[in-house]
């Protein structure tokens, strides 16, 4: 432990200027100053030790989080605008990360809470070399992708948003989810489009808007193919040759040229995903389900129309098809609206329908008494509308 207790001591007395600095100001008195102290030995010695886990780090970060918020609240109560070790706390919060994840590289939660706290902060930088870290560590990790590919997005950069959903997507093919988010962020874009076009109608409604600078994106740089490093020369994880296989590079460039506007995306990603071991008519209800409830997208009914009719020419008697049909008239809409109202008469038009003509009529019925669930559980629910939808439950619990 000696080994253990050295090194504690390194990394404690690194903060001796900001805590003398907390002394000399009155932020904080002695006994709390020696709280702070023997409260952050104790969790020094507990990560350096051999048995150490990742929640300790986290621990450990969470705890220097709430300190540094304390620091906060208290600056602003004594009306301290300035110290020179101000932004020691979100640094000491990051080195804390940056050395739990070293240590425990595989801890797909830990990279998580770091990248979540790098964007919280607004470390821009370290975000991005977090994120081509992690990736590399675990290309298999779904949600560290779709991260990515939100942020980009979120930032205006489509193309980027693009390259890092169509990497993750050959590395993520034991199920929909990443395919999923991939087709959710394109209608997303599209709906953002959408709203551009309504209110600026002068303006180019492809034209991405202001960024707030190149600190905010996360991008891979533009090309005609796609990069292998990111924007500061780190290499990105790179796909086996099967991998690859799963988009090649006449689908990568029919997913980067088609046509957004008219939501041709959305239909080559679905296209794409039909080719995969994964895909049946559970996944393909998950994307009709997905591109459906954004019913004020003007290229939504294409691309809806393009999946029912995959899955009415090849699971036409599934209860994933026949719940697609039936949900289809209130998808996207609040139970509280009038048009909810009015397309429920034609959504159990339908119920009935189906139910005579599908395969498993428990399968539909189980999915109709899932989603009525959802609805029941508004508890500003129109009691009127209650009355029928726990009645259409009760039938379908009969079945």
């Amino acid at each position: 432990m000696a080994g253990v207790a050295d090194k504690a001591r390194f990394f404690l007395e690194k903060s001796v200027p900001q805590l003398r600095e907390w002394e000399r100001k009155d932020i904080f008195n002695q006994d709390e100053i020696r709280n702070i102290v023997s409260k952050r030995n104790d969790f020094e010695h507990r990560v350096l030790s051999p048995g150490n886990v990742p929640a300790d780090w986290s621990a450990y970060a969470k705890w220097e989080q709430s300190l540094e918020t304390l620091r906060v609240k208290r600056c602003q109560r004594l009306k301290i605008r300035h110290l020179a070790s101000g932004h020691a706390g979100q640094g000491r919060v990051l080195s804390i990360y940056d050395r739990g994840t070293k240590r425990h590289a595989s801890s797909a939660w830990l990279w998580k809470e770091y990248l979540q706290y790098t964007a919280k902060v607004k470390a821009s930088k370290r975000f991005r070399r977090v994120m081509t870290e992690a990736l590399r560590m675990m290309p298999n990790e779904v949600e560290l992708w779709t991260m990515a590919g939100r942020r980009s997005a979120h930032n205006g950069d489509m193309a980027s948003a693009r390259s890092f959903f169509m990497r993750g997507c050959r590395f993520c093919t034991r199920d929909a989810t990443l395919w999923l988010e991939y087709a959710r962020c394109e209608m997303d874009w599209l709906a953002k489009v959408d709203r551009r076009k309504a209110d600026k109608p002068q303006n180019d409604p492809l034209k991405p808007d202001q960024s707030n600078g190149a600190d905010d994106e996360l991008r891979i740089e533009d090309s005609d193919e796609e990069s292998d490093l990111d924007e500061e020369g780190r290499l990105l994880p790179q796909p086996s040759k099967e991998q690859a296989k799963v988009i090649d590079k006449p689908a990568a460039k029919q997913l980067q040229n088609n046509p957004a506007m008219d939501g041709e995306i959305p239909m080559a990603i679905f296209d794409i995903s039909k080719k995969q071991s994964f895909f049946g008519p559970e996944a393909a209800a998950q994307f009709f389900l997905i591109v459906a409830s954004y019913r004020s997208v003007s290229a939504q009914p294409k691309v809806s129309q393009h999946i029912l009719s995959h899955m009415d020419n090849h699971y036409a008697s599934h209860p994933a098809t026949a719940d697609c049909h039936v949900r289809q008239p209130i998808l996207g809409l609040r139970a509280n609206t009038v048009e909810f109202v009015q397309n429920l008469r034609e959504v159990l038009a339908r119920l009935d329908k189906y139910l005579a003509i599908v395969d498993d009529k428990a399968g539909l019925a189980s999915k109709t008494v899932a989603w009525i669930d959802d609805f029941l559980a508004d508890a500003e629910l129109d009691e009127a509308l209650r009355q029928v939808l726990e009645h259409t439950q009760q039938k379908m619990q009969a079945l």
